[in-house]
């Protein structure tokens, strides 16, 4: 099941998307309870992920909340992911939940739609519930999500959006080492 939690911010209360109803706040976002509840069945199968996902779409304060909570750490992220236990992973595979927040400034920042990115987050995150960890599988996962995301028509993930920044940044240090090293000989000789 996917949830939707109503805005707290008081623009949106007064465009009336928490009081005209769930229909409307989906409508308002963009988005679709029944197009990402297909997508999420066709991604967790696909993943070979077995049970039942439930996905909390909230704000950047919620998921602020519940990282501190769960993982010591004082700030919001895009996703995160809690795995059921082992005796209950067959019937139930775990939870997600999603900043909508969040999810909006990657899809501005990467140019395609909030459902996209919001896809990429689901993905991203059953990968996780199916026990992947990119921080410590030497790239297992990025693969993975990599070759997921072609086969279900998605932009570039997560794991593959920090690795071209990582290298973006790794170019930028060396053409600034490279200039400097320029300038440095440039005054020896003269």
């Amino acid at each position: 099941m996917i949830t939707l939690e109503p805005p707290r911010e008081p623009a949106a209360r007064e465009a009336g998307s928490e009081s005209v109803g769930d229909a409307a706040a989906w409508k308002a976002l963009g988005l679709s309870r029944a197009g990402l509840t297909r997508f999420l069945r066709t991604a967790q199968a696909a993943a070979g992920l077995k049970g039942v996902v439930d996905v909390l779409l909230a704000d950047d304060r919620t998921l602020r909340r519940l990282n501190r909570q769960f993982r010591g750490k004082d700030k919001a992220t895009d996703v995160l992911s809690f795995p059921s236990a082992t005796e209950v992973a067959a019937e139930y595979a775990g939870d997600l939940a999603i900043s909508l927040d969040t999810a909006r400034r990657q899809a501005d920042e990467h140019g395609h739609s909030l459902r996209d990115e919001v896809r990429i987050l689901l993905l991203h995150g059953m990968l996780h519930l199916s026990g992947m960890d990119h921080e410590t599988d030497d790239g297992a996962m990025a693969a993975r999500e990599g070759r997921l995301r072609t086969r279900l028509g998605l932009p570039d993930g997560l794991i593959a959006r920090a690795e071209k920044a990582a290298l973006r940044a790794r170019t930028k240090t060396k053409a600034k080492a490279k200039a400097k090293a320029k300038a440095k000989s440039s005054r020896v000789r003269a």
